[in-house]
């Protein structure tokens, strides 16, 4: 039997819930607590930049890009996709390593921001006929542009939640879900006007290059062997 064959819907819905059972609560409050503290970190630098803050340049993709106010359901929805790759490991080791990860992808980003402000020029939006994305203005003050953390986390997670999907054996419609998924968030950020094409990019680099150091890191120190324990006392040579 080919094991990359896909497996069963009995066996891989299973498999998902044995996953999502391990070290749940770890996980969730884990989860809550992380993003608490994310957004604290986040908005303090917003507030306190220690330079002048860069206005990002438009490119001719964004002037395609209509603004699509309804996207903001997608833009929203990263933090219900964040929280699924989390919630699909299966043990306390992937966990740690998963939650250094992320934690590396933070501190560079907001450490940009620190340094670095950016902001997204004014667009010509009525917010008085929107006001969601009034909301959404405000709060975010259209700031920490470049690199875009909202890219930036749905291109780590997208390729995270591959590598499970893989390891889970699933058919190839989870995996289509999945990256539709991620690139429409990845969307939604120019599409409601909340960052520009170049902060997309950034954003995706970003992400994309600490999910492969962080996958090479977790299979070289899964493929470490553990060291042998010593033999007792009048046990060597044995056998």
């Amino acid at each position: 039997m080919n094991s990359e064959l896909p497996v069963s819907l009995r066996e891989w819905s299973r498999d998902l819930f044995r996953r999502i059972a391990k070290l749940w609560v770890i996980k969730s409050v884990g989860t809550m607590g992380w993003i608490a503290a994310f957004f604290a970190a986040y908005f303090w630098v917003l507030r306190n930049p220690l330079a002048e803050t860069t206005i990002m340049p438009l490119t001719a993709l964004d002037r395609l890009i209509a603004f699509r106010p309804e996207a903001l359901v997608l833009y929203a929805s990263l933090w219900v996709y964040v929280s699924i790759a989390p919630a699909l490991l299966k043990n306390f080791r992937e966990l740690f390593f998963y939650g250094a990860a992320t934690l590396l992808l933070s501190a560079i980003g907001v450490g940009i921001f620190l340094l670095w402000p950016t902001a997204v020029p004014p667009f010509d939006i009525d917010l008085v006929q929107h006001p969601s994305i009034s909301v959404v203005k405000g709060v975010d003050l259209a700031g920490n542009a470049c690199p875009s953390l909202h890219v930036a986390f749905a291109v780590f997670t997208g390729i995270w939640i591959d590598r499970l999907l893989r390891e889970m054996r699933s058919r190839r419609i989870a995996h289509v879900v999945n990256w539709l998924w991620c690139f429409s968030i990845v969307y939604s950020t120019v599409a409601i006007r909340q960052h520009v094409v170049l902060d997309v990019i950034a954003g995706a680099i970003l992400g994309a290059v600490i999910a492969a150091l962080h996958l090479r890191a977790l299979q070289w120190f899964e493929s470490v062997p553990a060291p042998a324990a010593n033999p007792l006392p009048g046990q060597a040579g044995e056998g």
